[in-house]
């Protein structure tokens, strides 16, 4: 999936980002059916008006890009990228993101770009290291439920579209 850069500017105000700021991203699915991604300071999120469903929300510092510094590298958004933007630590919990980062927990496992590394001290949240930097992240514990799948698969529509159903009539392959 493509994904628009980090915004020079926000959407909200139009005023230009400054280094050290608190930037707010939002992704959600726009009404022309492609994702969307808005960027607008932390303090002005109660004047964003969302238009659609928000699939996730982080908070990042913004810094200024360097003039060597290759932007087509952050415009593909995968798993990866997403759980270490919505993993860190400045990013106040929702359910929605909570929901998302658990499940990305699961797929980077798999795929052995996370390792398990055991419980928080109150095993409240489970602990993984990322493969390549052996930076340690928290995912709250939880419940992988049939519920859980539910709630996460109508997340992921609001990203990805829904799946596809085949025609009436037609035995599925």
């Amino acid at each position: 999936m493509q994904l628009q850069s980090l915004a020079p500017t926000c959407f909200v105000t139009g005023q230009p980002f400054v280094e050290g700021q608190r930037v707010a991203s939002f992704l959600m699915r726009g009404a022309t059916e492609e994702v969307v991604r808005y960027d607008l300071l932390e303090s002005e999120q109660s004047k964003f008006a969302v238009e659609g469903n928000v699939a996730c929300r982080w908070v990042q510092v913004f810094k200024p890009r360097k003039a060597n510094e290759n932007p087509e590298r952050d415009l593909k958004l995968n798993t990866e990228t997403l759980f270490i933007a919505l993993a860190d630590p400045a990013n106040e919990p929702s359910a929605e993101n909570t929901r998302l980062l658990q499940f990305m927990a699961l797929m980077l496992e798999r795929k052995r770009v996370l390792r398990p590394k055991g419980r928080t001290a109150d095993g409240t949240k489970n602990i993984f290291e990322h493969a390549k930097t052996k930076q340690l992240y928290e995912v709250e514990a939880g419940e992988l439920s049939p519920e859980f799948f539910i709630q996460v698969q109508q997340q992921l529509s609001e990203l990805v579209g829904e799946p596809k159903r085949p025609a009436a009539g037609t035995p599925p392959a």
